[in-house]
């Protein structure tokens, strides 16, 4: 088992952070305190701490004819559970920075992505493999 991650991540507003990270993406709400949360995202530990101020907005980088923001975070997830966050998102009316697609198609490290940011601007990468032997993947050819 891949030992799980722990981040933390600034936010303006706990009640908007339960609603998005508790209600939208489903993370089990673990403890909390007046100023932070701590979250079960997906199986890592992911806290939403409140400031006053959020930090500068992400800058973005060209990947596979795409403006991907940095810095971003996100998971890995099983093919069929990406699609089910996929749709719940589009029904939600997410706003997506990149839109649900197959990045890198017949190519290396072929993947599902999408891109979205949480409601302080923080931005999210959630994909999936249909091979996940490609998760790392190069494009050296040897």
């Amino acid at each position: 088992m891949v030992q799980p991650f722990h981040l933390a991540i600034p936010v303006t507003n706990l009640t908007d952070a339960e609603v998005f990270y508790g209600e939208l993406l489903g993370c089990e709400k673990g403890r909390s305190d007046t100023q932070w949360i701590d979250w079960n995202f997906f199986g890592h530990q992911l806290v939403t701490h409140c400031v006053e101020v959020m930090p500068s907005p992400p800058s973005y980088n060209g990947v596979d004819d795409h403006a991907v923001p940095v810095p971003h975070f996100g998971v890995v997830l099983t093919m069929s559970d990406w699609q089910a966050l996929a749709n719940k998102l589009e029904t939600a009316n997410t706003e997506f920075v990149i839109a649900p697609y197959i990045r890198f198609k017949g190519k290396p490290g072929e993947q599902a992505t999408m891109f979205f940011k949480d409601p302080f601007g923080n931005a999210l990468e959630f994909k999936a493999f249909a091979d996940i032997n490609q998760l790392f993947a190069t494009n050296k050819i040897s």
